[in-house]
């Protein structure tokens, strides 16, 4: 019985060494700015990082379960047990890293809005990577920020907002058969982004459903065209953001699930603002100027937000606590 203890005594006392040299001690705070993606004729490859930040708190610990507490948008809805998209990306690090904790305790601080395009779920899939691959000793040289990128679009289904959370400022990601990749490109600053967000939410997965197998070839020359002047625009030449944001790809076929999204945006842009839909809505993003921020914030209506951000240009951050 006394070596029956003893020996499971021993093997306890072995199991915390190793795990306290596989995970920091210290609990992990990550922040990540809101993105929007296609930002017009962009589409599935453009995306723009937003001074509007949602920050997660991680803590391994020694005994086994799983806290979460979720504060700010979303608190009411948010899944507060495995099946919460920052514990999901948080396990599912783990496991690449071959690394398993045996208790987690998660405390996520939302301020980007959920459902709107504004990049809340690429958001909570690059916090789980980036605390896990930090609380990991070594994780960041066994998932490099290639390979956390590839991760992240793995999860999300697709890389524009999460490249862009994940590096900030202006990024150009496209797959292939290695997977995703991504180039980040400076932004100009005199573009000042205002989101005017509604109090209603809409499904990414729903809205694409609208979108033709096929479209006109014209189309196709048209949106090739603006996507290329739209990189132009927002690195030097703002003036031509205008012509650079009209779109012929996707926001006409989704007007229909978002029709105040629709009339708002056609009213901002008979205005003279390049104003486009946020990912896939029902936000509106308009690419302001210093001398046209105003402007655009009159656009609001009753039961939308209208909030004036700053470009981030420094993606996921590790934070002191």
């Amino acid at each position: 019985m006394w070596l029956r203890l003893r020996t499971r005594s021993a093997c306890n006392a072995e199991l915390m060494a190793r795990l306290k040299s596989t995970f920091r001690a210290a609990p992990v705070r990550v922040r990540v700015p809101a993105t929007s993606a296609n930002l017009g004729p962009g589409f599935d490859a453009l995306g723009l990082a937003l001074g509007l930040y949602d920050d997660v708190v991680v803590r391994i610990t020694d005994e086994p379960g799983l806290t979460v507490d979720v504060a700010g948008m979303g608190a009411a809805t948010v899944a507060r047990n495995a099946r919460n998209l920052v514990v999901r990306s948080l396990r599912t690090t783990f496991d690449r890293l071959q690394s398993k904790p045996r208790g987690l305790e998660v405390v996520c601080a939302n301020r980007i809005p959920h459902g709107r395009g504004l990049g809340s779920s690429a958001a909570a899939i690059v916090a789980g990577i980036v605390a896990a691959r930090t609380l990991v000793v070594g994780g960041h040289e066994r998932l490099d920020d290639d390979a956390t990128l590839a991760l992240a679009s793995e999860l999300e289904g697709h890389p524009d907002n999460v490249a862009a959370c994940l590096r900030g400022g202006l990024t150009v990601s496209w797959t292939d058969d290695g997977g995703a990749h991504a180039a980040g490109l400076d932004v100009s600053s005199a573009i000042l982004p205002v989101v005017l967000v509604p109090g209603s939410s809409s499904s990414t997965k729903a809205t694409r459903k609208l979108l033709p197998d096929q479209i006109p070839h014209a189309d196709g020359a048209h949106s090739a065209g603006r996507a290329a002047l739209l990189v132009e625009a927002l690195r030097r030449r703002p003036e031509l953001l205008t012509a650079a944001t009209e779109d012929r790809l996707h926001q006409s076929y989704r007007a229909e699930a978002m029709p105040r999204t629709a009339a708002l945006l056609d009213e901002i842009r008979d205005a003279g603002l390049p104003a486009v839909v946020s990912g896939a809505g029902p936000t509106v993003l308009v690419l302001t100027t210093k001398k046209t921020r105003d402007q655009a914030l009159t656009f609001a209506r009753r039961g939308w937000s209208a909030l004036a951000l700053d470009v981030d240009r420094e993606g996921a951050q590790v934070l002191p606590l």
